[in-house]
């Protein structure tokens, strides 16, 4: 994985002002898809059938929160390999190398589904939700 001063030096990811607005709304859809995630799980469950509905929720819950922090901080990502870049602030941000790889998998994970109708497990689904409600919360705090 690369590390995030090669995403900005290669200009992947800009300096910029701070853009609290931008931000903010992008917690607030992160919590709102929470909150859906939430609704679907206590209605009919983690299934087969629905895990690769679930993975695509817990990826687009946390790469709207990495991006938050970034234009909290002044970054703006754009491009190709702008997905890489946001994950790789993660270790800018105190998460361990095996924290970012994980994202950085489900990010790969996920692009299957979208572009190849890859399928995956509840099992696998289930250690993402894991990974998704522990990262969600450690991505709020650095909010507050």
């Amino acid at each position: 994985m690369k590390e995030f001063r090669e995403f900005l030096n290669k200009g992947i990811i800009k300096k910029q002002t701070a853009n609290k607005s931008r931000a903010n709304d992008l917690i607030e859809e992160s919590e709102r898809k929470e909150k859906s995630l939430k609704e679907i799980l206590n209605k009919i469950g983690l299934s087969n059938n629905n895990s690769n509905d679930i993975l695509e929720y817990c990826y687009d819950i946390l790469i709207g929160l990495i991006r938050a922090k970034l234009y909290l901080d002044g970054f703006k990502s754009s491009g190709e390999g702008s997905h890489e870049a946001e994950i790789s602030y993660l270790k800018e941000i105190g998460f361990s190398e095996t924290e970012a790889k994980v994202m950085d998998e489900l990010r790969y994970f996920r692009n299957g589904i979208k572009y190849y109708g890859k399928r995956f497990d509840s099992e696998y689904a289930k250690k993402i939700l894991k990974f998704s409600g522990e990262t969600s919360i450690r991505l709020k705090h650095l909010f507050k």
